[in-house]
């Protein structure tokens, strides 16, 4: 039985590069293909001696379609992941300015804004069904190879992995967050001059933000809400999970928030991994 995994998402968003990224990890891909031929390329992959045993399909035109394709592969007893790649609005428009190519819905609307806009509503339900959502506003084609293999490197595997995420609240909320807590009431080493050159990967920042009364609360509050959830997101038919950490800057606090919890969560025998959006951002 191949392990499937289904790329849709918006345009622009990066589903060819996405495309790329899993045939260097030696899976079988086939991009931009009509809804309507997806069971039959699954079944085909999964018949003896095909040869192929992990199969990546990128969705054509009409990725809006894809849910009822997606539950009939799964009740056929296939092993399917949904993964929807975001971006923000004005990202898409940078990209789509760059290559000069013309948006899916260019005639359906009037603009490029209005086309993301009306393709983001359209896929509004295929988004939520999702089981990994991948933000791509600020990846390059390296760090989504990252992401994807950290994602996939286990896949088959029915444990639930859990990405936890630091980011700062002036350079947006992260798309793909399922679950986002503010950091922003704890210590702000970004007022101690010694401190503020330095992230939240420093011991010494680590200790400014950690070692407090309310630090100390909030961790063990959060690891204690996170022991009971991330057990029902996973009866729940969930394989992944972000968990996002955000501060002012995404330089200090939430990395130290983020890392410590990490830490909590993967003592606890749940594969976790962490990523850092801005932790080098400037100003």
């Amino acid at each position: 039985m191949a392990s499937v995994v289904l790329i849709t998402g918006l345009s622009g968003a990066g589903r060819s590069g996405a495309a790329g990224v899993f045939e260097d990890l030696g899976w079988y891909v086939v991009d931009n293909l009509p809804t309507s031929l997806v069971p039959t390329i699954v079944e085909l992959a999964a018949k003896p001696g095909s040869g192929i045993d992990r199969l990546a399909l990128v969705s054509g035109r009409q990725h809006a379609d894809v849910l009822p394709q997606v539950g009939a592969m799964r009740a056929a007893g296939h092993d399917v992941t949904l993964l929807f790649l975001d971006a923000a609005t004005p990202v898409i428009v940078k990209r789509y300015d760059a290559t000069r190519r013309r948006h899916p819905l260019h005639d359906e609307v009037d603009g490029l804004l209005e086309a993301i806009e009306a393709e983001r509503e359209r896929l509004a339900g295929v988004r939520d069904a999702a089981d990994l959502v991948i933000d791509t506003s600020e990846l390059n084609i390296h760090q989504l190879k990252e992401r994807l293999l950290a994602s996939f490197e286990t896949s088959g595997s029915s444990q639930l992995q859990v990405a936890v995420e630091s980011f700062g609240f002036k350079h947006g909320l992260p798309l793909d967050a399922d679950i986002v807590m503010d950091v922003r009431f704890l210590p702000n080493p970004h007022w101690e001059d010694d401190l503020r050159p330095l992230t939240g990967h420093d011991p010494s920042v680590r200790d400014f933000v950690l070692e407090t009364a309310v630090a100390a609360s909030f961790l063990d509050r959060l690891e204690a809400l996170l022991a009971d959830v991330l057990p029902a997101y996973q009866a729940e038919g969930r394989s992944y999970l972000t968990v996002a950490i955000g501060c002012t800057g995404g330089r200090h606090r939430s990395v130290a928030v983020a890392e410590e919890i990490a830490r909590r969560v993967r003592e606890r025998g749940i594969a976790v991994r962490t990523t850092h959006r801005d932790v080098a951002a400037s100003g």
